[in-house]
């Protein structure tokens, strides 16, 4: 994963889910970045697979007029 970068970044969550990541952090004696980048390592296989904007929203490809 290359070597450490201990840029800050401000990130914004719901309220709700904000309170379950302070509680699962709290819960495993963690801090919320390390809960937050733990999930980001399990999620993005799938994140990965999500259509980019460009995709969603791009013309069709080969219609014929």
């Amino acid at each position: 994963m290359g070597g450490t970068d201990n840029r800050k970044q401000s990130l914004y969550f719901p309220e709700d889910m904000l309170a379950e990541i302070q509680h699962e952090a709290r819960r495993q004696d963690r801090s919320i970045s390390w809960i937050v980048q733990q999930a980001w390592r399990v999620a993005r296989p799938d994140i990965k697979k999500l259509p980019s904007v460009n995709e969603v929203f791009a013309p069709p490809q080969n219609v014929v007029k």
